[in-house]
């Protein structure tokens, strides 16, 4: 059994970093490309425009200089070799998605499910995660279809969806997961835009060049206005996905609004860098933005508590919830099967490691009650209660 978990733990960290190295890779294309757009100058070379180039960029990197140039369609003849970006966002969703079976759907009472309200059953959840995947992107590529005529029109709609998409989210699963579901829908509807419309408009623009026709540039309109959705995805979804590691984000009532709120964030952050790639005014944008942070600082801040009560004299009972609820894993000799050694490098085996884990502990245990694993030991809310007690009074030991 300890080879197996081993196996899982290979298999966990081969998956990860494939996703991580091929998000770095998807996101840094994407916004190169977008600098560059918001970057390009009507073209000086002789004959350019004459050639159906739209602009030109001058860059510098790595010990030289770059000039890129944009056609307004397309060349006149197909040029080889032709570099394509598609892989790094397939692969992205493609190891995400195996993330969240190996994370979220192999066991849903883990992180799907809610340990305070568990309103419904693991494979109800699962069903529910996967069914808001493929409905969200449905109703996300309906909306940019049926309004693409009217770009304010569509942006009001995707961020309702966005809402809804969060609301629900925050209702059927716990925080944690309910923040890794929006991450993954948007990210979902990120790769599907890269799958059913970039791809196939930049395919038309292809096919047509070869042939010699003159291409129709609907189809590379349509996907330009996909990448630009993409573009104010990005950080949002980046959020959703580093925010399980910031309980403080997700470990409260409501937690989808400070959801939202940090998207929101994020799309305006994005925007500042558009702002900046163009050469245009950024202090009311960089503003609101800066208000819209110190707001989710101040609304996220620790409340003050009344006066816990609690000394070193009842360190003995805390020692003994943990003992008996959280030492099977976080011991430098784990007694849990499948664990060989503790999560995180958490330990609560001595005074000295309890206390210097405890803030870690009030955070899963008292917070956002994520730990333990699904309940797995039993704890009461009684002795979660007693953790957060110490804790807030200094965490006292003899």
């Amino acid at each position: 059994m300890d080879l197996l978990a081993y196996a899982g733990d290979w298999l966990h960290l081969i998956v990860r970093w494939l996703h991580v190295t091929a998000a770095i890779a998807w996101v840094g294309a994407s916004f190169y490309f977008i600098a560059l757009d918001q970057s390009l100058r009507p073209p000086k070379r002789d004959g350019a425009e004459a050639e159906g180039v739209g602009g030109e960029a001058w860059e510098i990197h790595g010990g030289g200089f770059y000039r890129v140039e944009k056609y307004r369609v397309a060349p006149r003849t197909l040029p080889a070799p032709l570099a394509w970006f598609k892989w790094e966002a397939y692969t992205t969703w493609l190891t995400g998605f195996a993330l969240m079976v190996l994370l979220y759907y192999v066991d849903p009472t883990q992180y799907l499910m809610d340990p305070a309200t568990p309103r419904f059953q693991g494979w109800e959840l699962v069903v529910a995660s996967l069914a808001i995947l493929a409905f969200g992107w449905l109703a996300y590529d309906l909306l940019s279809r049926s309004l693409a005529a009217n770009e304010r029109a569509l942006t009001v709609a995707i961020a309702a969806l966005v809402v809804v998409v969060a609301g629900l989210s925050g209702y059927l699963f716990s925080p944690r997961g309910a923040f890794i579901q929006v991450g993954a829908t948007l990210g979902t509807w990120m790769a599907a835009n890269v799958f059913f419309t970039i791809i196939p408009g930049q395919r038309a623009l292809v096919a047509a060049t070869a042939s010699g026709r003159e291409p129709d540039p609907g189809p590379g309109i349509r996907g330009k206005q996909r990448s630009v959705h993409n573009n104010y995805l990005t950080l949002p979804v980046l959020f959703a996905m580093i925010s399980q590691h910031f309980p403080f984000t997700y470990g409260r009532e409501n937690s989808w609004l400070v959801l939202l709120g940090f998207m929101g964030l994020g799309a305006l952050v994005r925007y500042l860098l558009n702002l900046r790639h163009q050469g245009r005014d950024l202090r009311s944008t960089a503003a609101v933005t800066a208000a819209l942070g110190l707001a989710l600082v101040v609304a996220l801040a620790p409340q003050p508590q009344g006066a816990a009560g609690l000394t070193a004299a009842d360190f003995p009972a805390v020692q003994k919830v943990f003992e008996a609820r959280c030492v099977t894993c976080h011991s430098s000799t784990p007694t849990r099967v499948g664990f060989t050694v503790a999560p995180k490098g958490v330990l609560f085996d001595t005074q000295a490691e309890i206390v210097a884990n405890a803030r870690r502990a009030y955070e899963q245990v008292v917070v956002t009650k994520a730990m333990p694993l699904g309940n797995v030991t039993g704890i009461t809310d009684d002795e979660r209660e007693l953790i957060g007690r110490w804790v807030r009074s200094g965490a006292p030991a003899p």
